[in-house]
């Protein structure tokens, strides 16, 4: 074996080791907690309308499937198209407001007053006042403003936050307001962007699960959980499971793509020297 091949497998072994070592504990501590859920449920012989046991629950996720299924489908369509336009949005109007100063004193308070109106008084607004109750774009556009908040603050943030000596160096070369936006301020705003992604990417999911919850088409994860509170309890956690799944899958992406570009930019730079 070379010793290329030799590093590169030792290289595997490390990365397989360290994704173990991240994984285990927070799953031997779900496990455990779901044993002592099953374990008090069947001593303390609590009701299944009060709260059903782990393999209740199972049972009735997998009976269900195919419906919980076609409404986390619903629920995360919603999510994904108000995440992207709040992404689209936030990013847009950050390069926009570092551009323009006195925007940025305009829009940056008015984002924040808007961020501090419960969803639960918006939706019934957007859906009985613009849109209707037959229609997803208040649950998508409830979501893309929630997004938007988070992307924008954070985005603007890191457009700001650059080292002096960057732009001064920058302005030295006789730099234009475009060179110095796209070759120092933008990297540098990359983390911030990611930062905000985790952050909005499980977001837009609760975002949208509230919205669901609180009136529009009948449809989706919330939907299943409201319809399903008079009945059976192990099928409104059946639909709890899914939007868990939904969320996890949201941020595990987000995570993904973080990677990926920083890799792209480790190769970049190596490739360079």
């Amino acid at each position: 074996m070379s010793t290329a091949s030799a590093g590169t497998a030792a290289s595997a072994s490390s990365r397989g080791k360290s994704v173990l070592a991240a994984v285990w504990p927070p799953l031997a501590f779900g496990v455990g907690i779901l044993a002592v859920w099953e374990a008090a449920v069947a001593a303390f012989d609590i009701k299944p309308f009060t709260l059903p046991a782990p393999t209740a629950i199972w049972s009735a996720f997998i009976e269900r499937f195919d419906d919980v299924f076609e409404q986390t489908m619903v629920t995360g369509t919603n999510a994904l198209i108000g995440l992207l336009v709040g992404l689209l949005f936030g990013v847009v109007m950050s390069l926009v407001t570092v551009r323009f100063r006195l925007l940025e004193e305009l829009l940056t308070p008015l984002a924040v007053a808007l961020n501090a109106v419960p969803i639960v008084v918006i939706v019934p607004i957007l859906n009985n006042m613009l849109f209707g109750t037959t229609s997803q774009v208040p649950r998508r556009l409830m979501v893309a403003l929630i997004v938007f908040f988070v992307v924008f603050v954070n985005v603007s943030k890191g457009l700001r936050q650059v080292s002096a000596t960057h732009l001064e160096l920058m302005r030295s070369y006789a730099a234009s307001s475009t060179d110095i936006l796209l070759k120092v301020r933008v990297p540098n705003a990359m983390s911030y962007l990611f930062t905000a992604l985790r952050i909005a990417a499980p977001l837009a999911v609760i975002t949208a699960f509230v919205a669901e919850y609180f009136g529009g088409v009948q449809n989706g994860l919330a939907t299943g959980v409201r319809n399903s509170l008079n009945g059976s309890k192990d099928v409104t956690w059946a639909y709890v499971i899914g939007a868990s799944a939904l969320g996890l899958t949201f941020y595990l992406i987000s995570i993904g793509l973080e990677r990926v570009q920083w890799g792209r930019h480790a190769a970049r730079a190596a490739g360079q020297q």
